[in-house]
């Protein structure tokens, strides 16, 4: 028995893979709508405050915690957040095909508007069964490593969403993206039914009492100190490196980059700095621990942006520009992976798709929020002055991170 318990954590690399591979599936097509996109949009002329507005065809994802308590309120069957995510992403795979019978040059901006709206909708929502999952069948010990292998599964998304789908569309035109992500969503909804063992050993808690989430289990995850001082960074750590990243196409397009080459450049050698720095920060963070990684990843956002502005208000050519971007790369996945792990460890085992639902929503609001604001502070300064509020955002990010880690981690999550 004991050498079986010892063992098993060797056995847990196939389910973090399939979960990041859902994690891929899932994301792709969210990116593709509100990364990849705006260059689209860009050529078509619209402006950044437009570009912006589209952003909020995202807010459905800002209530993650509203979709995660039907899961844990209403089972569907002995493998609830399995078939959940079965259900959901079959949905999203729909939504996605209409998306590619409705194109960007003849749909009017409502209908764009409202399918986009659907599909981060149902995308999120198939997003907060598959990440529980994760939560329930993942020991403690591996959830920074689960962590690194979900940015890891966003930087490869990204990668496709707003790379390879650019350069599909390029060619092919605005049907072909979204006919390939709605397709590779299959095999993910037929390989969920492998991990219907583990979730069924996990939908209760230890005492075989379930609670039914509502209105009292959302009031009671902020009655935890440490959950109080992490919802504030969940708010501000990551926003204004995303909002960066959202802009960042359409200023390379704007600073001369083809289509192709931002797609490639940005989308798919971006996609896999961040990817690799997903996996590097995870045994950076092993090894000196989350309590340092948070100030010290806060810290590489803010010179990361500081190289940037430099860069575009010096004008320094396109060579700096590109190494200058791919650096916001590097630090953007380090900093995605600290905290999606994190997100776990702040998560109520009983609960698992609520809390990470409420975590996803804070998460996600300021990242939407964000791009609306600096879209309009783009119009009104252009890219200098945009690039310039960045850094002053990000160098706050970094005073409170040095104040406020401390009681992060008062007590284990």
């Amino acid at each position: 028995m004991s050498t079986t318990a010892l063992a098993r954590p060797r056995s847990w690399w196939p389910q973090q893979l399939l979960v990041g591979w859902l994690n891929l599936v899932l994301t792709a097509p969210i990116i593709y709508l509100f990364v990849g996109l705006p260059l689209v949009m860009r050529q078509h002329g619209w402006s950044g405050t437009d570009i912006g507005l589209l952003q909020l065809a995202g807010l459905p994802a800002m209530l993650k915690f509203v979709l995660a308590t039907p899961l844990d309120r209403w089972h569907l069957g002995k493998a609830n957040y399995r078939n959940w995510a079965i259900v959901l992403s079959t949905v999203y795979a729909v939504v996605l095909l209409l998306l590619a019978a409705n194109d960007l040059a003849s749909t009017p901006h409502p209908m764009l508007f409202a399918l986009a709206m659907s599909a981060s909708l149902l995308g999120t929502w198939a997003d907060v069964p598959v990440n529980a999952l994760a939560i329930r069948i993942l020991p403690e010990s591996e959830r920074i490593r689960a962590g690194a292998i979900r940015s890891l599964a966003a930087s490869l998304a990204a990668i496709a969403g707003g790379g390879l789908m650019l350069v599909l569309q390029t060619r092919l035109g605005w049907a072909w993206p979204f006919i390939v992500m709605a397709a590779s969503i299959l095999p993910s909804v037929i390989l969920l039914r492998w991990l219907d063992a583990s979730d069924s050993r996990f939908v209760a808690s230890p005492s075989g009492h379930t609670p039914r989430a509502g209105f009292k289990e959302w009031i009671g995850y902020f009655r935890i100190a440490e959950h109080r001082v992490w919802t504030l960074l969940l708010l501000f750590y990551f926003p204004a490196i995303g909002a960066a990243w959202v802009y960042l196409k359409p200023l390379m397009l704007d600073h001369g980059f083809t289509q192709e080459q931002i797609a490639w450049g940005i989308g798919v050698l971006g996609g896999l700095v961040a990817a690799v720095s997903s996996m590097l920060a995870g045994r950076v963070i092993r090894h000196v621990g989350a309590r340092t990684a948070l100030p010290l990843f806060a810290m590489l956002n803010t010179l990361a942006m500081v190289a940037l502005a430099v860069v575009v208000t010096a004008g320094m050519g396109k060579g700096a520009l590109m190494a200058a971007a791919l650096a916001l790369a590097l630090a953007m996945g380090a900093s995605a992976g600290l905290l999606f792990g994190l997100m776990m460890n702040h998560a109520r085992q009983p609960l698992a798709a609520l809390d990470y639902g409420m975590q996803s929503s804070l998460f996600i609001a300021s990242r939407t929020i964000a791009p609306l604001l600096v879209g309009l502070l783009l119009d009104w300064q252009g890219y200098g002055g945009m690039l310039i509020g960045l850094v002053i955002a990000l160098c706050i990010v970094c005073v409170l991170v040095w104040f406020s880690r401390d009681r992060v981690f008062a007590q284990p999550a």
